[in-house]
């Protein structure tokens, strides 16, 4: 027989004991789950779309059954690999690009002792997230316009031909990549700074003492003290590694370097949206989520091996 420790069964009634004795605690958690309930998972009863016929007029339950045929269609669409390799090539580029620039922006940002100067580097390096993609994008229209953009004016005044970076296949990835890192380091570098400022003074005292130079104190204390930080970003990050940003794509997008900018998620609203091929597009949203989920799980527990930080 099976003997149990007596921890379990005190484990069940601690537990509630400790909820009805917080239970305020424990009602500012309602809201959230309220949230989630709403706006995540209530909408995950339209998946079924994605296995059947959608026509509006029917509904969902009058639609009929169709099985895997969307996914299949999807499968053997003749540009489906030109889809994901640009996807994937597009969130590989920005995370091996945009990860380590907030990390060293964030060292940078804590090194600097003047408070009046940290806190205005601080403002400028957080100013461009809140600049809408629109504009950005209308912004790079005009600065690299072949025409009247500064950039080709500098690049005619040494001599050299102005180049269509907006509408070239070989510019399209750059721009999309380098754009972001602008925009977001500074954001990113945030969550990264309140990490740092955990790190105890002593340890930076006695690294000193110790004859420890800056790049030293800083590869054996600051980085180790957010390297979990880094992990669980890093595990988010590779969780939407097909899901690139529609909308910025979508704007920067043209008949030029559709070779390179027609990602999954902008096919999948010409179809869905424009053609009104609601299941089909269903089939490519789901079957995106699926490969997230799977490089979420797989990735998150070669982390958890390698550095003992994972999401669980």
């Amino acid at each position: 027989m099976k003997r149990h420790h007596p921890a379990e069964y005190t484990a069940k009634p601690e537990t509630w004991k400790l909820i009805k004795s917080n239970w305020v605690l424990y009602l500012f958690l309602v809201p959230a789950f309220v949230y989630f309930g709403i706006f995540a998972y209530a909408p995950m009863y339209g998946v079924q779309i994605a296995f059947k016929n959608f026509v509006p007029s029917k509904g969902i339950w009058g639609s009929e059954w169709t099985g895997l045929t969307y996914f299949t269609m999807f499968l053997q669409n003749p540009k489906f690999w030109d889809y994901v390799r640009n996807t994937v090539y597009l969130s590989l580029y920005s995370l091996i690009a945009g990860f380590p620039v907030p990390i060293i922006l964030a060292l940078i940002l804590n090194d600097i002792k003047n408070s009046k100067l940290k806190r205005i580097s601080q403002t400028l390096t957080y100013m461009p997230h809140f600049i809408s993609i629109v504009v950005l994008v209308g912004m790079m229209s005009s600065f690299f316009s072949p025409q009247s953009g500064f950039v080709n004016t500098a690049i005619k005044a040494l001599g050299g031909e102005p180049v269509y970076f907006m509408g070239s296949e070989n510019w399209f990835r750059h721009m999309y990549v380098w754009s972001g890192v602008w925009q977001g380091a500074g954001w990113g570098s945030i969550i990264y700074l309140a990490a740092l400022t955990g790190v105890s003074p002593e340890l930076h005292e006695s690294a000193m003492i110790d004859g420890a130079n800056k790049l030293q104190r800083i590869w054996h204390i600051d980085l180790p003290a957010i390297m979990p930080t880094m992990a669980i970003l890093l595990i988010l990050n590779c969780g939407s590694i097909m899901s690139i940003g529609f909308d910025k794509v979508y704007l920067m997008q043209n008949n030029l370097n559709l070779g390179v900018s027609e990602v999954i998620s902008t096919y999948t609203y010409k179809v869905g949206l424009i053609q009104q091929n609601y299941s089909y597009s269903a089939a490519i949203g789901l079957f995106n989520n699926v490969i997230n989920f799977i490089t979420l799980v797989t990735v998150n527990r070669i982390t958890r091996r390698l550095s003992g930080s994972s999401l669980w």
